[in-house]
């Protein structure tokens, strides 16, 4: 597969990943090397991926607990702290072998330490493929609001090998999911159509599926780095949806959801805000609610529920002067920034989701 020209940076893929990495390596005198990885990536994936890198150089394995509730400053400063005591220099560099939280979070971590060091993203989940991959968004979590810590950095490169998939749950693959169909929904109707009957998917195929996913972020990217405008685009489902994740993570009666899987509701509920602003056809937005319904389990949500996932809503970033903005599907395969939607139709939106 060719590599991918992203903003100042390369996304590699499969074997010639290694090999990029590897000249990378040979190319620059880095004084040491870290890798930042949780507990399950480190079980999971760094077997492969050691053997794999070629270098003299002393190499330092930095471990934390997986999981979004440990993506915080808190979890950052543990890190600097072993950087810092492992030697950690400005010539140092730093890999995030992990899904979405590791390389979101480790890429702060370089990014800030000693006003910052080069990294490499490694994902290993297909959400963090898709998605975490492209864009140069670092950060962390304030309380249970997501991502509101953080700078636009870009990483030396990324290395996507899909042999990583294989140590995945259908749930995680499934979360993954969700950022695709979301790129057809907003970019490109005809890869939205692959979608629709899951079951005529070759999954040999599955590498191509993947690599038309980064294309169509990184596309969007290049126009916008720094999301002043059509990279807003690709907020669609994540204004309601991140709300709908930070709540079920703060809850305590609530089982925390996987963002694949909350996205996966505002998607649908956005995709209603959409058809009754006249921006789809009552078939269009019949087609994306029956999608998505067939791949993710319908969720509970009780009216009490609501309200505080509508309070939530006013910490969301693409806010700007207190008013909250959607990014709308204008038609399948098209997208409208910067809308403005009243809280009757939000609420409409959700009993349209539990009817």
């Amino acid at each position: 597969m060719q590599s991918i020209q992203a903003n100042n940076y390369f996304v590699h893929f499969n074997q010639n990943a290694y090999e990029a990495l590897n000249t990378h390596l040979k190319e620059n005198k880095y004084s040491n090397l870290f890798i930042i990885v949780d507990n399950q990536t480190n079980e999971h994936c760094l077997p492969k991926l050691l053997p794999i890198i070629e270098t003299d150089l002393n190499i330092e394995i930095i471990e934390f607990e997986a999981g979004e509730a440990n993506k915080n400053i808190e979890t950052c400063i543990e890190i600097w702290n072993v950087l810092t005591d492992l030697g950690a220099d400005r010539k140092s560099l730093v890999i995030n072998l992990g899904g979405g939280v590791v390389t979101d979070l480790g890429a702060f971590v370089a990014s800030t330490f000693k006003r910052g060091v080069n990294f490499i993203n490694i994902p290993t989940t297909l959400l963090s493929m898709v998605d975490a991959s492209v864009g140069g968004k670092t950060g962390v979590d304030l309380g249970n609001l997501k991502n509101q810590i953080g700078v636009f950095n870009v990483p030396q490169m990324v290395l996507i090998d899909t042999q990583y998939l294989e140590t995945l749950s259908q749930a995680e693959m499934r979360s993954g999911l969700a950022e695709m169909l979301k790129h057809g929904l907003i970019y490109d109707a005809p890869y939205w159509k692959q979608f629709l009957d899951l079951k005529s998917i070759d999954y040999a195929d599955f590498d191509e599926l993947i690599y038309r996913s980064v294309e169509i972020k990184n596309e969007i990217v290049i126009q916008d780095p720094t999301e002043k405008n059509i990279r807003k685009a690709l907020n669609f489902g994540h204004t309601l949806g991140h709300a709908i994740e930070s709540y079920f993570l703060e809850s305590e009666t609530k089982t925390t959801l996987l963002h694949g899987e909350a996205i996966a509701i505002g998607m649908i509920l956005e995709s209603y805000i959409s058809l009754h602003k006249n921006l789809i056809s009552e078939a269009e937005y019949a087609e994306i609610k029956t999608a998505i319904k067939a791949i993710y389990e319908e969720v509970q949500i009780e009216e009490s529920d609501i309200e505080p996932i509508m309070e939530l809503l006013i910490h969301d970033k693409k806010n700007e002067f207190g008013t909250i903005q959607f990014a709308l599907i204008e038609g399948i395969g098209k997208i409208k920034i910067n809308q403005l939607v009243e809280n009757k139709l939000i609420l409409s939106a959700f009993e349209d989701y539990k009817s």
